[in-house]
């Protein structure tokens, strides 16, 4: 008897979830079919669990926990780094130069920044239409990873907008690359001069920072974030949607986000939407604020007609979340170890089986009975690694 119970014990099962728009395949589900509910993916190198998932405009990335990178989705730019041009429906392993393993991956809207874990470097792939590639210019596009040599000291931390991207290196500095915010830059700054960090097709040192240790970014469609050692945030870029919590249009220069906006609190991270920001404090309270068109704040905004809110506000549901990441409109939370969804969800992207928008974060019906342990979004997509229980007998 006592046999059969251990037989009928729960067992572990890892399961990739993904859902949303899947126009490309990057789902990984063989078809390109939106899909409404979480869907169980399989994947190259399923003997390995995995260490992040993410995803882009059209393509979704991940990394296995021996450094693997994983791929799927659009690539007419060849931002799959699988050196062609073909749309990929299943996740394909991703072979960088020298069998580099993978640290961090960032995917834009047509391209995608990749961190290694032994020496810091930063490869790029994909479209390189405002030099976000950070390599030559005269490079339109490339199907393979290009090493970005002009770095010095290892690379800590990368993220990709839209169109730009930023890298912190091991001395705390911050660099940025492609000019997804210069014609914002120049309409706002005219006739000054555009610095030369919001103009430049290779990593270029961003000013202002001298002072700060900077240990993460992030970035959005035309702005940037920064996240300090000490718990400080920087913010640059446009500020159309209140993102920048300043009155100012556009600012070319980082600029501190006041602690009193956030109860006075040190902040521990920091995520970036298209257009709205999310921070998690030192006591584990989450703020949100910036464009709110589609619920993506997770709160009731009254201010600005209701489309923006350019002052931090606390959403309470998400207190003592764990792993928070945003799409372009939307979001995903672990709270608890359940999967939260809201925000822009014309794809099902929240996962909830509907195509309306979701005002609140809410945990996602089909994965109630899961643990969530990591998760990411690309612009209208999700993904989520969960522990599932099953009984053996049976199966």
């Amino acid at each position: 008897m006592r046999q059969t119970n251990q037989m009928e014990r729960s067992t572990v099962k890892y399961t990739l979830y993904t859902w949303g728009a899947n126009s490309f395949g990057q789902l990984g589900l063989r078809n390109a079919e939106d899909q409404v509910k979480p869907q169980g993916v399989e994947y190259e190198q399923e003997t390995e669990t995995l260490r992040a998932v993410t995803g882009g405009g059209g393509h979704s990335a991940l990394i296995t926990e021996s450094g693997k990178l994983l791929v799927c989705g659009q690539n007419h730019k060849g931002q799959l780094g699988l050196g062609h041009v073909a749309e990929v429906m299943t996740f394909q392993l991703c072979q960088l130069p020298g069998s580099r393993r993978v640290q961090q991956v960032s995917c834009g809207w047509d391209f995608t920044i990749i961190l290694t874990v032994d020496d810091g470097e930063v490869l790029a792939c994909g479209s390189n239409s405002f030099g976000q590639l950070g390599v030559s210019p005269q490079t339109p596009h490339s199907t393979q990873p290009l090493l970005i040599s002009s770095f010095k000291e290892p690379v800590v931390s990368v993220t990709a907008g839209l169109r730009h991207a930023l890298a912190v290196t091991d001395s705390g500095g911050v660099y940025q690359w492609g000019t997804g915010l210069l014609s914002q830059a120049r309409r706002a700054l005219n006739p000054h001069p555009v610095p030369a960090h919001l103009s430049s097709k290779e990593p270029c040192l961003v000013p202002g920072l001298d002072q700060a240790y900077a240990k993460s970014v992030s970035a959005g469609f035309v702005h940037c974030a920064c996240l300090t050692v000490s718990g400080e945030v920087f913010l640059w870029g446009s500020n159309k949607h209140g993102q920048l919590c300043r009155n100012e249009t556009f600012l070319p220069l980082p600029t501190v986000l006041e602690l009193s906006l956030l109860n006075g609190e040190k902040v521990s991270a920091i995520h970036s939407g298209w257009t709205h920001l999310i921070a998690q404090t030192e006591s584990k309270s989450v703020f949100t604020w910036g464009r709110a068109s589609y619920g993506q704040l997770g709160r009731q905004v009254t201010v600005n007609d209701g489309t923006a809110s350019t002052v931090p506000s606390e959403v309470r549901t998400l207190h003592g979340a764990t792993r928070i990441a945003c799409g372009s409109e939307h979001n995903l939370a672990i709270v608890g170890n359940k999967v939260f969804s809201w925000g822009w969800n014309e794809h099902g992207m929240c996962g909830d089986g509907s195509l309306c928008d979701v005002l609140q974060p809410q945990p996602i019906p089909d994965l109630q009975n899961a643990k969530g342990l990591l998760i990411g979004c690309g612009a209208g997509h999700s993904l989520a690694l969960c522990l599932r229980n099953r009984k053996d007998a049976g199966s």
